[in-house]
C-alpha cells in the first residue's frame, strides 16, 4: 500500500529559505563545498597576509616592522591558520562537491553533520585570529606548540588550544563522512577498484585523520591542563618530560603532512589523464602506493626529533623509516610521468598546474630525503633549509593542486570556463614568484640561518632580500585567482559544454572503448 503525502506537507508549500539562512542550514554538498573553498580562500589570504609581514621584517637585517614578540606570534599563527583553516578545509571542500558526483551517490551519507562540520571552522577561525587582540597576544610558541614554551604562554595559548579541538572535531565529523560515504554509497557496479582516485586518496586520508586528530586532542589537553590544573605531563620541574610532548605531537604531526598531500595525489590523477587524453598508468599500483604512504607515515614521526638525544638505533630506524616512504612516492610520480609519456597532450590551465605540481612537489621531496639523514638533518635542523623543504611540499605541492582542481572543476562547479588568459598568467607568475621565493632557503638554510627570528646577520641579508620580493610577488599573483573565480561565480565568460575539457586546443579524443584484456584504446584525431 503506497503512503498518500498529505497536500501541505510538499515542498512546493514549504519553499526552502533563501539568503543566509539557506546557506547556514542548507545540507546539500555542494553548497557545503562551496562553503569549505570560501572558507578557506579567506584563511589562505589572512594567512598569506601573516606571510607577507614576515618576510617584510625579514627584507633586510635590523627590525623595521614588527617587534620580535609579535614576529614569534605571527610565525606561530601564519603556520596554524594554513595548516588548519586553508589548506585542510580546501580539500575537504573538493570532497563535498566531488565525491557523491564521482560514485554517483546522492549526497554524503551525514549530510547534517556535514552542515555541521562546516559551522565548528569559522567559531574556530575567529578564536584563532582573534587571540591577537587578548592581553599578552597570539601565542608565539610556533605551530607546533612545543612544550615549554606553550605551558607558559598568555591566554592566547588557551583561544589555540580550544581553536585546535573545535578545528579537530570538525575534521573527525567530516572524515567519517568520506568513509562511510565511499563504502556504502557507490552506485551499482562501481567497486573500489573502479573508483576515481581522487575518492581513493580522500578515503585513505579520512582514515588518517580518523587515527591522529585525537592523539592532537590529546596533546593539547595535556598542555591544558599543564596550564590550570597542576599537572606536569611536560613540565620538568614536576617531574614531566617536555620532549614527551615532541612525542605525541609528531605522532599526529607527521601523518598530518600526508593528509595535506594525499588528496592533491588524487586531483593531480585525475586531471593528467584528462588532458594526456589515455587513462591513467598503473591505478592499482598507485591505490597500493597511497596506502603504503599512509601506513609508513605512522613510523617516521621521529625524524622531526634527531636532535633531542635518541639513541643510535633509534636514528637509524627513523632514518630508513622515512627513505622508505620515498619509494611509493616514487612510485605515484613515475605512474602520472608514464601517464603523459605519448599522450596528445595539451597545456590549458588545470594541466599547467598539475605539471607544475609534479616538478616542484619532486623538488621537496628530494629536500625531505636530504632531511631524513640524520647526519645532515642534525645541521639544518631548525633552519631555513627546512622551512625551505616543508613548503616546496605544502604550497608547490598542496596549495598547486587545489588550483589545479580548482581550474579543472570550476566548470561543472560554475557552468562557465574559467578565463584561459588568466589560468596562465595566474599560473607563470605563481611558480616563477614561488621558486624566487623558497629556492634561496635552501642556501640561507645551509649557511646556518636560523628560522623563526626576526633579525639576522649581514652574511644573509642578499637572499632574504630576493626572498621577500618573491613573496610579495607570489602574494600578488594570488590576485589574478581572485578575479577568475569571481569571473566564473558571475557567469561572465564562455559557457562550459557538458565535457568542457574534451577536444582543447584543436585535438578531440574517442571516449574510452574497453578491449580485449581491459585495456584501453584512446586515439587522437586532428579536427
Amino acid at each position: 500500500m503506497s503512503a498518500v503525502i498529505p497536500d501541505h506537507l510538499h515542498d512546493h508549500h514549504h519553499p526552502a529559505p533563501g539568503g543566509l539562512m539557506r546557506w547556514i542550514t542548507t545540507t546539500n554538498h555542494k553548497d557545503i563545498g562551496t562553503m569549505y573553498l570560501v572558507f578557506s580562500f579567506i584563511m589562505f589570504l589572512s594567512g598569506g597576509v601573516m606571510a607577507l609581514t614576515i618576510r617584510a621584517e625579514l627584507f633586510q637585517p635590523g627590525l623595521q616592522v614588527v617587534q620580535p614578540e609579535f614576529f614569534n606570534q605571527l610565525t606561530t599563527m601564519h603556520g596554524l591558520v594554513m595548516v588548519f583553516g586553508a589548506i585542510m578545509p580546501a580539500f575537504v571542500g573538493f570532497a563535498n562537491w566531488q565525491i557523491p558526483l564521482m560514485i554517483g551517490a546522492s549526497d554524503m551519507a551525514f549530510a547534517r553533520m556535514n552542515n555541521w562540520s562546516f559551522w565548528l571552522l569559522p567559531p574556530a577561525a575567529m578564536l584563532l585570529i582573534g587571540s591577537f587582540f587578548v592581553p599578552g597576544g597570539a601565542t608565539a610558541a610556533g605551530w607546533t606548540l612545543y612544550a615549554p614554551l606553550s605551558v607558559q604562554m598568555g591566554m592566547g595559548m588557551d583561544l589555540a588550544i580550544f581553536a585546535v579541538h573545535i578545528m579537530g572535531i570538525s575534521s573527525i565529523m567530516g572524515a567519517i563522512n568520506i568513509v562511510v560515504t565511499i563504502l556504502n554509497m557507490r552506485a551499482p557496479g562501481m567497486t573500489m577498484m573502479k573508483m576515481p582516485l581522487f575518492c581513493w586518496t580522500w578515503l585513505i586520508t579520512a582514515y588518517l585523520l580518523i587515527a591522529v586528530m585525537p592523539v592532537l586532542a590529546g596533546a593539547v589537553t595535556m598542555i591544558l591542563t599543564d596550564r590550570h590544573f597542576g599537572t606536569s605531563f611536560f613540565n620538568a620541574a614536576g617531574g614531566g618530560d617536555p620532549v614527551m610532548f615532541q612525542h605525541i605531537f609528531w605522532f599526529f604531526g607527521h601523518p598530518e603532512v600526508y593528509i595535506m598531500i594525499l588528496p592533491a595525489f588524487g586531483i593531480v590523477s585525475q586531471i593528467i589523464p584528462a588532458f594526456a587524453r589515455k587513462p591513467l598508468f598503473g591505478y592499482a599500483s598507485m591505490v597500493y602506493a597511497t596506502a603504503s604512504i599512509a601506513i609508513l607515515s605512522f613510523v617516521v614521526w621521529a625524524h622531526h626529533m634527531f636532535t633531542t638525544g635518541m639513541p643510535v638505533a633509534g636514528q637509524l630506524f627513523f632514518m630508513y623509516a622515512t627513505m622508505l616512504i620515498a619509494v611509493p612516492t616514487g612510485v605515484k610520480v613515475f605512474n602520472w610521468v608514464a601517464t603523459m609519456w605519448r599522450g596528445a597532450l595539451s597545456f590549458e590551465p588545470p594541466m599547467l598546474w598539475a605539471t607544475g605540481f609534479i616538478f616542484v612537489f619532486t623538488m621537496g621531496g628530494f629536500t625531505g630525503l636530504i632531511c631524513a639523514i640524520a647526519p645532515i638533518d642534525i645541521q639544518v635542523q631548525d633552519t631555513y633549509y627546512v622551512v625551505a623543504h616543508f613548503h616546496y611540499v605544502l604550497v608547490a605541492g598542496s596549495l598547486f593542486a587545489l588550483f589545479a582542481g580548482a581550474y579543472y572543476w570550476l566548470p561543472k562547479w560554475t557552468g562557465v570556463m574559467p578565463s584561459e588568459t588568466l589560468g596562465r598568467l595566474h599560473f607563470w607568475c605563481s611558480i616563477v614568484f614561488f621558486n624566487i621565493t623558497f629556492f634561496p632557503m635552501h642556501f640561507l638554510g645551509l649557511a646556518g640561518m636560523p628560522r623563526r627570528i626576526p633579525d639576522y646577520a649581514l652574511q644573509f641579508a642578499d637572499f632574504n632580500a630576493m626572498a621577500s620580493v618573491g613573496a610579495f610577488g607570489f602574494g600578488l599573483s594570488q590576485l589574478i585567482f581572485i578575479a577568475v573565480a569571481v569571473r566564473c561565480a558571475r557567469g561572465i565568460g564562455q559557457r562550459a559544454t557538458a565535457r568542457p575539457w574534451d577536444g582543447a586546443e584543436g585535438l578531440e579524443w574517442t571516449v574510452p572503448s574497453p578491449a580485449p584484456h581491459h585495456t584501453f584504446e584512446t586515439a587522437p584525431v586532428l579536427r
